[in-house]
């Protein structure tokens, strides 16, 4: 008879946060992907960038890169929700989603950025979200080596 393995209290802290951070991205792929005016609007001023220019470049991705950016997307949160029912598979989902980092960040670092986007912040932000995808692939593997997420 197979023993039912404990969820540790720092699954649920994990996913849940995991969940409420990759939903505010999935929030902007969207509100971008359906140039949402009132969105990007308040994006461009609260970055002190001009509404056009963050248009333009948001808009102008290749749908290769678009493509890219949507598996970074809806892989970290499939994987966050994966995380809360306690799926082997959220391990699946994180890769996949690193894949889409990749790709996006491929494009990112090779296209023509306007000088108001490439800030310090954009790229330690990019560094946060590099960490959080690569932190959380990591511990949903562990989680499924010790028996959590089945």
């Amino acid at each position: 008879m197979e023993t039912a393995t404990k969820t540790p209290w720092h699954l649920w802290v994990i996913g849940i946060v995991a969940t409420l951070w990759n939903a505010g991205g999935a929030y902007d792929y969207t509100m971008t992907q359906t140039r949402n005016m009132d969105y990007l609007t308040t994006g461009a001023e609260n970055a002190g960038v001009p509404v056009e220019t963050l248009v333009e470049y948001y808009t102008g991705f290749p749908a290769w890169a678009d493509a890219f950016w949507a598996l970074g997307v809806w892989g970290a949160l499939a994987g966050s929700l994966l995380l809360l029912f306690r799926s082997r598979f959220a391990f699946h989902a994180f890769v996949i989603s690193l894949l889409g980092l990749i790709g996006t960040t491929i494009y990112t670092m090779g296209a023509e950025m306007p000088a108001e986007l490439a800030s310090p912040m954009m790229w330690i932000f990019t560094a946060v979200i590099w960490l959080s995808i690569i932190l959380l692939a990591w511990y949903s593997r562990r989680m499924t080596a010790a028996g959590v997420l089945k």
